[in-house]
Protein backbone atom coordinates (compact mmCIF):
# COMPACT_ATOMS: atom_id res chain seq x y z
CA UNK A 1 0.00 0.00 0.00
CA UNK A 2 1.02 3.57 -0.66
CA UNK A 3 0.51 6.99 0.91
CA UNK A 4 0.09 8.61 -2.51
CA UNK A 5 -3.44 9.08 -3.83
CA UNK A 6 -5.07 9.47 -7.20
CA UNK A 7 -6.48 12.84 -6.15
CA UNK A 8 -5.88 16.05 -8.04
CA UNK A 9 -6.92 19.50 -6.91
CA UNK A 10 -7.73 20.71 -10.43
CA UNK A 11 -7.89 24.42 -11.17
CA UNK A 12 -9.67 25.33 -7.93
CA UNK A 13 -7.71 25.65 -4.69
CA UNK A 14 -9.72 23.67 -2.15
CA UNK A 15 -11.20 25.65 0.72
CA UNK A 16 -14.00 25.33 3.23
CA UNK A 17 -17.33 26.89 2.39
CA UNK A 18 -16.92 29.84 4.79
CA UNK A 19 -13.61 30.69 3.13
CA UNK A 20 -15.16 30.40 -0.34
CA UNK A 21 -18.29 32.42 0.51
CA UNK A 22 -17.53 34.51 3.61
CA UNK A 23 -20.81 36.45 3.36
CA UNK A 24 -23.02 33.35 3.23
CA UNK A 25 -25.48 33.02 6.12
CA UNK A 26 -25.09 29.62 7.78
CA UNK A 27 -27.33 29.95 10.80
CA UNK A 28 -27.70 32.03 13.95
CA UNK A 29 -25.15 30.27 16.16
CA UNK A 30 -21.45 31.03 15.73
CA UNK A 31 -18.94 28.25 15.06
CA UNK A 32 -16.34 27.21 17.59
CA UNK A 33 -12.68 28.26 17.25
CA UNK A 34 -11.87 25.35 14.91
CA UNK A 35 -15.36 24.97 13.43
CA UNK A 36 -14.85 21.25 13.93
CA UNK A 37 -15.98 18.27 16.00
CA UNK A 38 -12.89 18.70 18.16
CA UNK A 39 -14.20 22.02 19.48
CA UNK A 40 -16.08 19.86 22.00
CA UNK A 41 -13.62 19.57 24.91
CA UNK A 42 -12.08 16.12 25.25
CA UNK A 43 -13.17 14.80 21.85
CA UNK A 44 -10.21 13.67 19.74
CA UNK A 45 -10.03 12.49 16.12
CA UNK A 46 -7.57 10.97 13.66
CA UNK A 47 -7.88 10.31 9.94
CA UNK A 48 -5.70 7.97 7.88
CA UNK A 49 -5.75 7.05 4.21
CA UNK A 50 -4.81 3.85 2.40
CA UNK A 51 -3.87 3.85 -1.30
CA UNK A 52 -2.33 1.48 -3.84
CA UNK A 53 0.24 2.55 -6.43
CA UNK A 54 -1.99 1.27 -9.24
CA UNK A 55 -4.87 3.51 -8.13
CA UNK A 56 -7.24 0.67 -7.29
CA UNK A 57 -7.24 1.25 -3.53
CA UNK A 58 -8.60 4.51 -2.14
CA UNK A 59 -9.98 4.08 1.35
CA UNK A 60 -9.24 4.86 4.98
CA UNK A 61 -10.26 5.05 8.62
CA UNK A 62 -11.63 7.83 10.82
CA UNK A 63 -11.01 7.24 14.54
CA UNK A 64 -12.82 9.10 17.32
CA UNK A 65 -12.38 8.96 21.10
CA UNK A 66 -15.34 10.55 22.89
CA UNK A 67 -13.30 11.39 26.00
CA UNK A 68 -9.94 10.49 27.49
CA UNK A 69 -11.30 8.06 30.09
CA UNK A 70 -13.92 6.51 27.77
CA UNK A 71 -13.32 3.00 29.14
CA UNK A 72 -14.47 3.71 32.72
CA UNK A 73 -16.58 6.85 32.20
CA UNK A 74 -19.33 6.39 29.63
CA UNK A 75 -21.09 9.16 27.74
CA UNK A 76 -24.83 9.30 27.42
CA UNK A 77 -25.72 8.70 23.77
CA UNK A 78 -28.60 8.33 21.33
CA UNK A 79 -28.94 6.98 17.78
CA UNK A 80 -31.32 7.77 14.94
CA UNK A 81 -31.54 5.77 11.71
CA UNK A 82 -33.01 7.94 8.96
CA UNK A 83 -32.61 5.03 6.53
CA UNK A 84 -31.20 1.70 7.61
CA UNK A 85 -29.32 0.37 4.57
CA UNK A 86 -26.04 0.51 6.48
CA UNK A 87 -24.27 -0.57 9.62
CA UNK A 88 -23.32 0.90 12.97
CA UNK A 89 -22.21 -1.85 15.32
CA UNK A 90 -22.84 -1.44 19.03
CA UNK A 91 -26.10 0.37 18.31
CA UNK A 92 -28.27 -2.21 20.10
CA UNK A 93 -26.40 -1.62 23.36
CA UNK A 94 -26.61 2.16 22.97
CA UNK A 95 -30.36 1.89 22.35
CA UNK A 96 -30.70 -0.45 25.34
CA UNK A 97 -28.75 1.60 27.89
CA UNK A 98 -28.13 5.03 26.40
CA UNK A 99 -24.42 4.57 27.06
CA UNK A 100 -21.41 5.00 24.78
CA UNK A 101 -18.22 3.51 26.18
CA UNK A 102 -16.31 2.61 23.04
CA UNK A 103 -14.17 4.39 20.48
CA UNK A 104 -15.99 5.22 17.23
CA UNK A 105 -14.56 4.06 13.90
CA UNK A 106 -15.89 5.08 10.48
CA UNK A 107 -14.59 3.24 7.45
CA UNK A 108 -15.74 1.39 4.31
CA UNK A 109 -18.43 -1.30 4.19
CA UNK A 110 -16.04 -4.23 3.87
CA UNK A 111 -13.80 -3.12 6.75
CA UNK A 112 -16.31 -3.36 9.58
CA UNK A 113 -14.91 -6.68 10.84
CA UNK A 114 -11.30 -5.48 10.86
CA UNK A 115 -12.32 -2.27 12.63
CA UNK A 116 -14.32 -4.20 15.23
CA UNK A 117 -11.33 -6.43 15.95
CA UNK A 118 -9.03 -3.41 15.96
CA UNK A 119 -11.01 -1.72 18.73
CA UNK A 120 -10.72 -4.86 20.84
CA UNK A 121 -6.98 -5.11 20.18
CA UNK A 122 -6.48 -1.44 21.03
CA UNK A 123 -8.47 -1.85 24.25
CA UNK A 124 -6.50 -4.91 25.29
CA UNK A 125 -3.29 -2.99 24.66
CA UNK A 126 -4.33 0.30 26.26
CA UNK A 127 -6.02 -1.17 29.33
CA UNK A 128 -3.15 -3.45 30.28
CA UNK A 129 -5.03 -6.72 29.96
CA UNK A 130 -3.21 -9.81 31.12
CA UNK A 131 -3.03 -12.43 28.37
CA UNK A 132 -6.00 -14.77 28.52
CA UNK A 133 -7.91 -12.67 31.07
CA UNK A 134 -10.56 -10.30 29.72
CA UNK A 135 -13.00 -9.42 32.52
CA UNK A 136 -14.65 -6.31 31.07
CA UNK A 137 -17.56 -5.56 28.77
CA UNK A 138 -17.25 -3.63 25.49
CA UNK A 139 -19.25 -3.58 22.27
CA UNK A 140 -17.24 -1.65 19.62
CA UNK A 141 -18.94 1.09 17.63
CA UNK A 142 -18.08 0.88 13.92
CA UNK A 143 -19.95 2.69 11.13
CA UNK A 144 -19.51 2.39 7.37
CA UNK A 145 -20.34 3.72 3.95
CA UNK A 146 -19.74 2.08 0.56
CA UNK A 147 -16.73 3.26 -1.48
CA UNK A 148 -16.67 0.47 -4.09
CA UNK A 149 -16.76 2.78 -7.13
CA UNK A 150 -13.36 4.34 -6.38
CA UNK A 151 -11.93 1.62 -4.13
CA UNK A 152 -11.34 -2.09 -4.76
CA UNK A 153 -13.18 -3.51 -1.77
CA UNK A 154 -12.16 -7.07 -2.64
CA UNK A 155 -8.62 -6.39 -1.41
CA UNK A 156 -9.75 -5.89 2.22
CA UNK A 157 -6.85 -3.51 2.87
CA UNK A 158 -8.08 -2.13 6.19
CA UNK A 159 -6.51 -4.18 8.98
CA UNK A 160 -6.85 -4.12 12.79
CA UNK A 161 -3.44 -2.44 12.99
CA UNK A 162 -4.84 0.58 11.15
CA UNK A 163 -7.43 0.94 13.89
CA UNK A 164 -4.83 0.67 16.64
CA UNK A 165 -2.66 3.29 14.91
CA UNK A 166 -5.62 5.63 14.49
CA UNK A 167 -6.77 5.40 18.08
CA UNK A 168 -3.23 5.89 19.35
CA UNK A 169 -2.87 8.99 17.15
CA UNK A 170 -6.06 10.92 17.91
CA UNK A 171 -5.71 14.64 18.62
CA UNK A 172 -7.78 17.73 19.35
CA UNK A 173 -6.63 19.42 16.12
CA UNK A 174 -9.18 20.49 13.53
CA UNK A 175 -10.44 17.41 11.68
CA UNK A 176 -8.92 17.08 8.21
CA UNK A 177 -11.55 17.12 5.49
CA UNK A 178 -12.27 15.89 1.98
CA UNK A 179 -10.45 12.78 0.72
CA UNK A 180 -9.35 11.71 4.19
CA UNK A 181 -10.10 8.99 6.72
CA UNK A 182 -13.09 6.80 6.06
CA UNK A 183 -14.23 9.39 3.54
CA UNK A 184 -11.23 8.88 1.24
CA UNK A 185 -13.14 7.11 -1.55
CA UNK A 186 -16.62 8.52 -1.03
CA UNK A 187 -18.91 10.33 -3.53
CA UNK A 188 -21.49 12.99 -2.65
CA UNK A 189 -24.11 14.31 -5.10
CA UNK A 190 -21.96 12.81 -7.89
CA UNK A 191 -19.01 14.99 -6.88
CA UNK A 192 -16.07 13.83 -4.80
CA UNK A 193 -17.29 13.63 -1.21
CA UNK A 194 -15.72 12.41 2.00
CA UNK A 195 -15.13 13.70 5.50
CA UNK A 196 -16.40 17.08 6.74
CA UNK A 197 -16.88 18.77 10.09
CA UNK A 198 -18.32 21.86 11.73
CA UNK A 199 -19.39 23.16 15.14
CA UNK A 200 -21.63 25.67 16.87
CA UNK A 201 -21.53 27.45 20.24
CA UNK A 202 -24.83 27.96 22.08
CA UNK A 203 -25.25 30.32 25.04
CA UNK A 204 -27.08 28.91 28.04
CA UNK A 205 -26.85 28.40 31.79
CA UNK A 206 -25.33 25.84 34.12
CA UNK A 207 -27.27 24.01 36.86
CA UNK A 208 -26.69 26.95 39.24
CA UNK A 209 -28.17 29.44 36.83
CA UNK A 210 -24.85 30.98 35.88
CA UNK A 211 -24.19 31.84 32.20
CA UNK A 212 -22.42 29.05 30.33
CA UNK A 213 -21.71 28.24 26.69
CA UNK A 214 -22.16 24.77 25.22
CA UNK A 215 -20.55 23.41 22.08
CA UNK A 216 -22.09 21.14 19.46
CA UNK A 217 -19.67 19.48 17.03
CA UNK A 218 -20.50 17.38 13.97
CA UNK A 219 -18.48 15.07 11.73
CA UNK A 220 -19.90 13.51 8.57
CA UNK A 221 -18.81 10.83 6.16
CA UNK A 222 -20.77 11.98 3.11
CA UNK A 223 -21.38 9.44 0.34
CA UNK A 224 -24.95 9.99 -0.86
CA UNK A 225 -27.14 11.98 -3.19
CA UNK A 226 -28.08 13.00 -6.73
CA UNK A 227 -26.55 16.04 -8.45
CA UNK A 228 -29.87 17.72 -9.19
CA UNK A 229 -30.80 17.70 -5.50
CA UNK A 230 -27.67 19.49 -4.26
CA UNK A 231 -28.35 22.92 -2.78
CA UNK A 232 -26.26 25.51 -0.95
CA UNK A 233 -28.33 27.70 1.37
CA UNK A 234 -31.37 26.88 -0.76
CA UNK A 235 -29.73 27.76 -4.08
CA UNK A 236 -30.13 24.93 -6.67
CA UNK A 237 -26.40 24.74 -7.39
CA UNK A 238 -26.56 21.04 -8.22
CA UNK A 239 -29.30 21.44 -10.79
CA UNK A 240 -27.38 24.22 -12.53
CA UNK A 241 -24.16 22.21 -12.57
CA UNK A 242 -26.00 19.09 -13.74
CA UNK A 243 -27.50 20.96 -16.69
CA UNK A 244 -24.06 22.24 -17.65
CA UNK A 245 -22.62 18.73 -17.33
CA UNK A 246 -25.37 17.32 -19.55
CA UNK A 247 -24.56 19.88 -22.23
CA UNK A 248 -20.86 19.04 -22.02
CA UNK A 249 -21.60 15.32 -22.26
CA UNK A 250 -23.54 15.73 -25.51
CA UNK A 251 -20.39 16.90 -27.29
CA UNK A 252 -17.96 14.57 -25.47
CA UNK A 253 -18.61 10.80 -25.68
CA UNK A 254 -16.05 10.04 -22.96
CA UNK A 255 -17.79 12.34 -20.47
CA UNK A 256 -21.17 10.88 -21.43
CA UNK A 257 -19.94 7.32 -20.91
CA UNK A 258 -18.46 8.17 -17.53
CA UNK A 259 -21.67 9.83 -16.37
CA UNK A 260 -23.77 6.86 -17.49
CA UNK A 261 -21.48 4.45 -15.62
CA UNK A 262 -21.75 6.48 -12.43
CA UNK A 263 -25.52 6.77 -12.81
CA UNK A 264 -25.80 2.99 -13.15
CA UNK A 265 -23.69 2.45 -10.04
CA UNK A 266 -25.58 4.97 -7.93
CA UNK A 267 -28.92 3.47 -8.97
CA UNK A 268 -27.66 0.19 -7.56
CA UNK A 269 -26.13 1.54 -4.33
CA UNK A 270 -26.79 5.18 -3.52
CA UNK A 271 -24.05 5.50 -0.93
CA UNK A 272 -24.97 6.60 2.62
CA UNK A 273 -24.01 9.22 5.20
CA UNK A 274 -22.79 8.75 8.75
CA UNK A 275 -23.20 11.69 11.13
CA UNK A 276 -21.45 11.86 14.52
CA UNK A 277 -22.65 14.60 16.89
CA UNK A 278 -20.82 15.52 20.09
CA UNK A 279 -21.77 18.07 22.72
CA UNK A 280 -20.68 19.07 26.20
CA UNK A 281 -24.25 20.05 27.08
CA UNK A 282 -25.51 17.63 29.77
CA UNK A 283 -28.18 15.68 27.93
CA UNK A 284 -29.81 12.35 28.75
CA UNK A 285 -30.14 9.56 26.13
CA UNK A 286 -33.63 10.51 24.92
CA UNK A 287 -32.53 14.10 24.40
CA UNK A 288 -29.49 12.88 22.48
CA UNK A 289 -31.68 10.75 20.25
CA UNK A 290 -33.68 13.89 19.58
CA UNK A 291 -30.45 15.72 18.67
CA UNK A 292 -29.50 12.89 16.32
CA UNK A 293 -32.86 13.25 14.55
CA UNK A 294 -32.09 16.91 13.82
CA UNK A 295 -29.15 15.91 11.63
CA UNK A 296 -31.84 14.90 9.15
CA UNK A 297 -32.85 18.55 8.79
CA UNK A 298 -29.30 19.58 7.92
CA UNK A 299 -29.00 16.71 5.46
CA UNK A 300 -32.27 17.62 3.77
CA UNK A 301 -31.17 21.24 3.36
CA UNK A 302 -28.22 20.06 1.26
CA UNK A 303 -30.32 17.60 -0.74
CA UNK A 304 -30.46 14.23 1.03
CA UNK A 305 -33.66 12.20 0.72
CA UNK A 306 -32.79 8.95 2.50
CA UNK A 307 -33.13 6.81 -0.60
CA UNK A 308 -33.84 3.10 -0.19
CA UNK A 309 -30.24 1.81 -0.63
CA UNK A 310 -28.70 4.59 1.50
CA UNK A 311 -27.50 3.99 5.06
CA UNK A 312 -28.15 7.28 6.87
CA UNK A 313 -27.31 6.64 10.51
CA UNK A 314 -26.67 9.35 13.11
CA UNK A 315 -25.08 9.06 16.58
CA UNK A 316 -25.12 11.83 19.20
CA UNK A 317 -23.24 11.71 22.50
CA UNK A 318 -22.68 14.07 25.43
CA UNK A 319 -19.55 14.56 27.50
CA UNK A 320 -21.56 16.61 30.00
CA UNK A 321 -21.84 13.73 32.48
CA UNK A 322 -19.50 10.88 33.41
CA UNK A 323 -21.39 7.61 33.89
CA UNK A 324 -19.43 4.85 35.67
CA UNK A 325 -19.03 1.59 33.72
CA UNK A 326 -16.86 -1.50 34.15
CA UNK A 327 -17.98 -1.39 37.80
CA UNK A 328 -18.78 -5.10 37.92
CA UNK A 329 -16.41 -7.82 36.73
CA UNK A 330 -14.88 -11.05 37.94
CA UNK A 331 -12.52 -9.05 40.16
CA UNK A 332 -14.44 -5.80 40.80
CA UNK A 333 -17.80 -5.06 42.36
CA UNK A 334 -18.17 -1.32 42.90
CA UNK A 335 -21.95 -1.69 43.19
CA UNK A 336 -24.34 -4.52 44.07
CA UNK A 337 -26.19 -5.40 40.84
CA UNK A 338 -29.33 -6.26 42.82
CA UNK A 339 -29.46 -3.07 44.91
CA UNK A 340 -30.49 0.00 42.87
CA UNK A 341 -27.95 2.79 43.35
CA UNK A 342 -28.54 6.31 41.98
CA UNK A 343 -26.04 8.24 39.90
CA UNK A 344 -26.31 12.01 40.17
CA UNK A 345 -26.25 13.81 36.81
CA UNK A 346 -27.03 17.22 35.34
CA UNK A 347 -29.69 17.34 32.63
CA UNK A 348 -30.78 20.21 30.41
CA UNK A 349 -34.42 21.26 30.74
CA UNK A 350 -36.27 20.09 27.61
CA UNK A 351 -37.94 23.48 27.39
CA UNK A 352 -34.53 25.09 26.79
CA UNK A 353 -33.15 22.67 24.17
CA UNK A 354 -34.10 24.46 20.94
CA UNK A 355 -30.76 26.19 20.48
CA UNK A 356 -29.00 22.81 20.55
CA UNK A 357 -31.42 21.47 17.93
CA UNK A 358 -30.62 24.40 15.66
CA UNK A 359 -26.89 23.97 16.24
CA UNK A 360 -27.01 20.32 15.14
CA UNK A 361 -28.97 21.21 12.02
CA UNK A 362 -26.64 24.03 10.99
CA UNK A 363 -23.41 22.17 11.79
CA UNK A 364 -24.57 19.06 9.90
CA UNK A 365 -25.38 21.16 6.86
CA UNK A 366 -22.01 22.94 6.94
CA UNK A 367 -20.11 19.69 7.55
CA UNK A 368 -21.45 18.29 4.28
CA UNK A 369 -20.52 21.49 2.45
CA UNK A 370 -17.00 21.26 3.88
CA UNK A 371 -16.64 17.63 2.79
CA UNK A 372 -17.56 18.62 -0.76
CA UNK A 373 -15.50 21.81 -0.85
CA UNK A 374 -12.34 20.21 0.51
CA UNK A 375 -12.49 16.97 -1.52
CA UNK A 376 -10.31 16.73 -4.63
CA UNK A 377 -10.91 15.05 -7.97
CA UNK A 378 -10.00 11.36 -7.77
CA UNK A 379 -9.24 8.68 -10.33
CA UNK A 380 -9.61 5.32 -8.68
CA UNK A 381 -10.57 1.68 -9.11
CA UNK A 382 -10.91 0.56 -12.76
CA UNK A 383 -10.07 4.09 -13.89
CA UNK A 384 -13.27 5.56 -12.49
CA UNK A 385 -12.95 9.31 -12.11
CA UNK A 386 -15.02 11.58 -9.89
CA UNK A 387 -14.63 15.32 -10.26
CA UNK A 388 -14.37 17.69 -7.33
CA UNK A 389 -17.05 20.29 -6.83
CA UNK A 390 -15.97 23.22 -9.08
CA UNK A 391 -15.53 25.91 -6.45
CA UNK A 392 -15.03 28.89 -8.70
CA UNK A 393 -18.17 28.03 -10.66
CA UNK A 394 -20.05 27.56 -7.38
CA UNK A 395 -18.86 30.99 -6.29
CA UNK A 396 -20.11 32.51 -9.54
CA UNK A 397 -23.53 30.91 -9.11
CA UNK A 398 -23.86 31.90 -5.46
CA UNK A 399 -22.88 35.54 -6.00
CA UNK A 400 -26.28 36.11 -7.58
CA UNK A 401 -28.03 35.14 -4.35
CA UNK A 402 -25.82 36.44 -1.54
Amino acid sequence: MSSASGATAGNDARKRLRDLLPDLYLGHWRPGPLNSLTDVPGVRVHTQEIFADDGAVNTGVTSILPRENWFYKACYAGIFSFNGSGEMTGSHWINETGLLHSPIIITNSFAVGAAYQGIYEYTIKSQGVTKGNVDWFLLPVVAETFDGYLNDLTQFVVKPEHIIKGLESVSSDRVKEGNVGGGTGMICHYFKGGTGSSSRVVEGFDSKGEPKTYTVGVLVQANYGRPQHFRIAGVPVGRILAQEADEAAESNPAIKMAREALEKEKNRKDGSIIVIIATDAPLHPTQLQRLAKRATVGLSRVGGHGHNPSGDIFLAFSTGNEIPVQSISMERRAVDPFKPTPVVVDVVDDSSINGLFEAVTDATEESIYNALCMAETMTGNQGHRIEALPLERVKEIMQKYI
